[in-house]
């Protein structure tokens, strides 16, 4: 065998050898290192060793006795119990396996067992079924079997045994894992240093130290993640960026000429009326407090010499539109374009209404730039927006496209930012000569843990306040049984003069399979429901000139029901509709529930969200009465996260975001906010982490991703 190594073959380990490495290597540990970062899932605290006769039901024991009986008792289907008697100086217990034949022969050979369980009631006396035990001889130490004992994810052919053995003999390497912390680090936040922590994982000593040992893991996982991010951070303010002169806009002073700290493009003459004037003669509303907090908040960052990279969350109907047109107008004042880059063909030609409406009485041009486009109209936008004609772009992916020139780019807006990619994004920025500020808005509302492992590189605005006067929608849940008369009372609203969306359950994640369940439900409802009404179908799977029509025949009132998949779920806007109604509401997420309600209570009159579920799953049923008992996005949000794991939530349970090998945002979540401060700490000192005691950390940052990739658990 070779010098001893981290890399060694596990096969090497002591008491594994070629077939006990076979399943380990199934499980995808090759080396003593996988070995060694392949953590517990939990732990097994066999330490309480009470008197057989002072076990009680439901409490995890261990016990010691003698054996003194062992029988077999055939049950249906072939198979076989086992049943060991076991007794000390107190009492007796039975030990009961299913279906293990080959357990009887051991048992009979031992005089004394050790074996650990969970208490249950049996026939004649207490039982512990299918426990683990060990026979008490030469080879055995009770001392060992009735610690904290780990208990790993297996895979197929793997045994807790041999995994247990795997983790210990690794142990004997740990030395020669490296320390990637600072000796004064660690001292400073109390952690431990990596071989210790290693030890505790794979053999604890008690609970305080197994706690102190996973602390200091997931300290130095959340590390990772933050230090990358604050350093982004650092990188953008590094970045020269556009100072636009807001202070002399919301002055009303004169730019020409233009600013020189721009440098790049002449500014015409402008008019001296002041910004927020025109952004109020500009709106059709009074601003809530908490959008002119965010303006304010934007209109900082857009006054620096460095990009702005800012995150606005906002509940459905907070007005983030608002917001984002306000940044936009001061872009545009101040010389440059403006590109708003939303994730569907539906919502980029909302927002080119919408913007237009505002903009085009101020003479501010906007272009809308999608795939459907002809060649001719592709040819003439992209002419319109190389030569600065466009004051403002809006459109999808297509904005990114090889053609479309944007030198005079001086602010991105991305809508619904979870639904782009980071080169996406990155894209769109490089579309300018000069770093762009980049405004990011979402209507998901994200929990703080989340922001932080997600969005750490952005600053955050939130609009945490609903314009005055609008009514909070009352959700209904009714169970199938109740269907018809939830149609009745739909009926009632829409022959009151409003209109309704039905939504389709969510069968399947393929875009045919919805497109296929909308049909159905639009096939019913206008068929046998509502022969006498108009009723629209809109999916996925249409065309965009299809979808369009129908989307603006709905808007203009021209039909009475719109059945729909959840393309709907982002972004459109008809004030008339006052009413939802989600067809096997326990098909959907907490989130996307809170966006397709969202779709509604945008007018003036009363409106409704009916949720027609019947629950077989306590999950689903908590989904239900959340979505009942509130309309605050962040406690839905939240609730969500707690349900469904971080991963799911934030859109990246395939993408490795969330591959924390210890770390739970959810459980962690106080030291994940201490972590934060000490890596933004970190990088204030040393922005490229260059001193000498942050060498190996940066090298683990930079290997970490293929350590998950190998130590993971699917």
């Amino acid at each position: 065998m070779s010098t001893p190594s981290l890399d060694m073959d596990v096969q090497f380990l002591k008491g594994i050898g070629p077939k006990l490495a076979a399943p380990l290597r199934k499980a995808g540990l090759l080396t003593v290192r996988d070995v060694l970062w392949r953590f517990p899932r939990r732990y097994e605290d066999r330490r309480n060793l009470p008197p057989i006769a002072a076990a009680r039901i439901g409490e995890s024991v261990t016990i010691r006795g003698k054996v003194t009986h062992v029988e077999s008792r055939p049950i249906r289907g072939g198979r076989v119990i086992i049943t060991a008697f076991v007794r000390d100086k107190s009492g007796e217990i039975r030990l009961t396996f299913f279906n293990q034949p080959w357990v009887q022969r051991s048992l009979e050979n031992a005089a004394e067992v050790i074996a650990f369980g969970v208490v249950r009631p049996g026939d004649r006396s207490f039982e512990l079924s299918s426990p683990e035990w060990e026979p008490i001889d030469e080879h055995t130490d009770p001392e060992e079997f009735a610690k904290i004992k780990p208990v790993y994810p297996l895979t197929e052919g793997l045994s807790q045994r041999a995994m247990r053995k795997a983790g210990l003999a690794a142990l004997a390497f740990a030395d020669l894992e490296v320390e990637t912390l600072p000796t004064a680090f660690r001292q400073r936040y109390d952690l431990p240093d990596l071989t210790v922590a290693l030890r505790e994982m794979h053999d604890p000593t008690d609970e305080h130290r197994l706690a102190h040992a996973r602390n200091r893991l997931v300290f130095e996982e959340f590390l990772r993640r933050q230090i990358a991010m604050a350093m982004r951070r650092a990188e953008v303010q590094l970045e020269t960026g556009i100072a636009f002169p807001i202070d002399a806009l919301r002055a009303g002073t004169s730019l020409n000429p233009a600013p020189t700290t721009v440098g790049l493009f002449e500014t015409e003459a402008l008019a001296p009326t002041p910004l927020d004037e025109q952004i109020r003669a500009m709106l059709p509303f009074e601003l809530t407090g908490a959008q002119r907090r965010v303006i304010d908040e934007i209109f900082v960052d857009m006054a620096r010499p460095t990009p702005m990279n800012r995150l606005v969350q906002g509940d459905v109907g907070s007005g983030k539109t608002a917001v984002a047109a306000a940044a936009i107008l001061a872009c545009v004042r101040s010389g440059y374009q403006a590109a708003l880059m939303a994730p569907t063909e539906i919502l980029a030609e909302q927002h080119t209404v919408n913007l237009t409406r505002l903009f085009q009485p101020l003479g501010i041009h906007v272009e809308l730039v999608v795939g459907k486009l002809s060649a001719a109209q592709r040819r003439a936008a992209h002419a319109r927006a190389a030569s600065a004609e466009a004051n403002v772009l809006v459109g999808t992916h297509a904005l990114i496209q090889e053609g479309v020139t944007v030198r005079r780019l001086g602010l991105a807006v991305i809508d619904e930012q979870h639904r782009f990619g980071v080169l996406q994004r990155k894209a769109l920025r490089d579309k300018a000569d000069i770093s762009p500020d980049v405004l990011v808005m979402t209507a998901t509302p994200i929990p703080r843990t989340l922001t932080m492992t997600h969005y750490g590189d952005l600053d955050i605005s939130v609009i945490d306040e609903l314009p005055p006067g609008r009514k909070p929608i009352k959700t209904h849940w009714k169970r199938t049984s109740s269907r018809e008369s939830v149609y009745a009372i739909v009926r009632g609203i829409v022959e009151a003069g409003q209109q309704a969306y039905f939504v389709c359950p969510a069968v399947g994640e393929s875009e045919k399979l919805l497109a296929q369940a909308a049909e159905d439900l639009h096939y019913r409802l206008s068929q046998d429901v509502y022969p006498d009404l108009s009723v629209a179908l809109l999916h996925g799977q249409m065309k965009p000139r299809d979808k369009e029509a129908v989307m603006d025949a709905f808007r203009r009132g021209e039909h009475h029901i719109l059945v729909s998949t959840t393309v709907i779920e982002v972004g459109v806007d008809v004030p008339n509709a006052s009413v939802m109604v989600i067809e096997d509401a326990n098909r959907f997420g907490l989130a996307q529930l809170h966006q397709l309600r969202g779709r509604v209570g945008r007018g003036s009159a009363q409106s409704f969200c009916i949720l027609i579920a019947d629950t077989t799953t306590e999950d689903a049923q908590a989904r239900m009465e959340v979505m009942v008992a509130t309309q605050d996005g962040f406690r839905i949000a939240e609730e969500d996260l707690r349900l469904r794991g971080p991963g799911v939530v934030a859109g990246t349970q395939q993408s490795g975001h969330d591959d924390y090998l210890v770390a739970d945002v959810i459980r962690d979540a106080d030291l994940l906010i201490v972590a934060r401060d000490a890596a933004r700490d970190v990088v204030a000192r040393d922005p490229a982490l260059e001193a000498p005691e942050w060498q190996l950390f940066r090298q683990r940052m930079r290997t970490a991703t293929e350590t998950l990739t190998i130590a993971s658990v699917s």
